[in-house]
């Protein structure tokens, strides 16, 4: 299916889309303050247990307003203590969870979105993504593919959490582009955002604009690529030490980190960098405030490397990202399966 055949879809059959808000979430909630997703949000993958809680509370009252939370990161428990002790009121909050591979059938996914909002202590979700388009079998031994469920019954199934008041909106999550055409085929309920990996290092503008011409918001997760130690790809260097990106962020007296996350939102994606010391914290909503030029931004695109740190589809026995721009990683040899 073309970009355009997409866009016609939505002029011509309208799904009762969430970009409007879901008037039935949303009534059960008088007041909501925060519309939609901010620029940028605290990321709580691998975040220590004991640290997350802290983490949590000091950049709420910093000034973030979204947490991006997950059932599979096994800290929402932590991450919600630090909700309730920061000094913002709920409607102030973004919350983003997701539904693990585990929990497609309907019974699992009603009993592990309550389970996540009981843990994050939010009594809703603003968003809930289907974390990844592979369905396990429910308490199996390992990764065992559930075949007797398919995405599009597992959006279906997301679509009945949203009329039951469990959550504001749904999207979805490392979603290759002919599944995210799938399920826009279908929707009743269309998904207000897609949380996918796209850095410097991995760009897929294409993609991108993709999903700005047909109306979902992006979500870059890894927004800062191979900082993470679990993502080792060989590379020369960590991006923070790429000259690229030290000599911007040396012209605009800022940190790399702060120069590669201001790129990200100003190539129109929500970025929600993972992190648990005050420092950094503070030091990446900075990134608010710096802007790049024309030039900057074209130099930026020339260096894009198509590496895909994130890519657990060999282990799994499910060909992901088949039809995007990663032709140096499709052999889905990576530590990262849980993001």
């Amino acid at each position: 299916m073309t970009v355009i055949f997409s866009v016609l879809l939505f002029l011509f059959f309208p799904c009762n889309s969430q970009f409007s808000e879901p008037a039935v979430a949303v009534e059960q909630q008088p007041g909501a303050g925060i519309k939609g997703i901010p620029s940028i949000g605290l990321g709580t993958w691998l975040s220590d247990k004991g640290k997350v809680a802290h983490a949590t509370e000091y950049a709420l009252d910093l000034g973030y307003h979204h947490i991006d939370a997950a059932w599979i990161y096994r800290n929402e428990d932590q991450t919600g203590k630090g909700i309730a002790a920061s000094k913002l009121h709920r409607k102030d909050i973004w919350v983003t969870s997701k539904l693990w591979n585990s929990h497609h059938r309907p019974a699992e996914a009603e009993r592990a979105v309550k389970e996540s909002i009981s843990n994050l202590g939010v009594g809703y979700l603003d968003l809930y993504l289907m974390h990844w388009p592979v369905s396990f079998i429910p308490n199996s031994d390992g990764n065992q593919l559930d075949k007797s469920v398919t995405i599009l019954d597992t959006w279906r199934t997301m679509e009945g959490l949203v009329r039951a008041n469990y959550t504001r909106h749904i999207g979805i999550s490392n979603f290759a582009k002919v599944d995210v055409e799938a399920i826009l085929e279908m929707c009743t309920i269309c998904p207000y955002a897609h949380e996918f990996e796209t850095h410097p290092y991995l760009q897929q503008q294409e993609f991108v604009d993709y999903h700005r011409e047909i109306g979902l918001k992006v979500i870059a997760y890894s927004p800062l690529a191979n900082t993470n130690p679990v993502y080792n790809r060989g590379l020369p260097y960590g991006i923070l030490e790429d000259p690229l990106w030290t000599g911007l962020a040396e012209k605009k007296n800022v940190t790399a980190a702060q120069a590669v996350l201001a790129w990200g939102i100003q190539r129109g994606t929500m970025v929600i960098p993972r992190s648990v010391k005050e420092s950094h914290i503070a030091q990446n909503l900075r990134a608010l405030e710096i802007e790049f030029t024309k030039r900057e931004m074209e130099d930026i695109a020339k260096a894009d490397k198509k590496v895909r740190l994130s890519n657990p589809g060999k282990k799994w026995g499910v060909p992901l990202f088949h039809d995007l721009d990663d032709p140096t990683m499709l052999d889905g040899e990576t530590k990262a399966v849980e993001l």
